[in-house]
């Protein structure tokens, strides 16, 4: 099984992040943030970052992406710290709409019952 660095960057990101959003952002509107998945390019220099809003909607997640985005220094700046790599990877917040799409398939498998 090949398990590539990035892969693996990307499993302590997500810890660290969701740790850094539990313990020191303060911001109301990440309070509900679930991080769900990071994807690192091979080069280490870039990070998507997946996030869903527990108990909220997506309507809520235009709120919550830019207090995400206001808040990217100060996470990966920790992140930077915590992981003592060379190079921190840029990060880039995204909307996880497997959730949405999960409660929509199970909606619609609810009618047909």
């Amino acid at each position: 099984m090949d398990y590539q660095r990035s892969e693996r960057v990307g499993d302590l990101l997500i810890e660290v992040i969701a740790e850094v959003l539990r313990e020191e952002i303060r911001d109301p509107r990440v309070a509900a943030v679930t991080i769900t998945a990071s994807k690192v390019s091979k080069d280490l220099r870039q990070a998507r970052v997946y996030f869903t809003i527990l108990g909220g909607s997506a309507d809520d997640k235009d709120a919550v992406l830019a207090g995400l985005k206001s808040a990217t220094g100060f996470i990966r700046s920790r992140a930077g710290k915590q992981l003592k790599l060379r190079y921190v990877p840029t990060l880039e917040f995204f909307y996880d709409q497997s959730a949405d799409e999960a409660q929509r398939i199970d909606d619609l498998l609810k009618r047909v019952k």
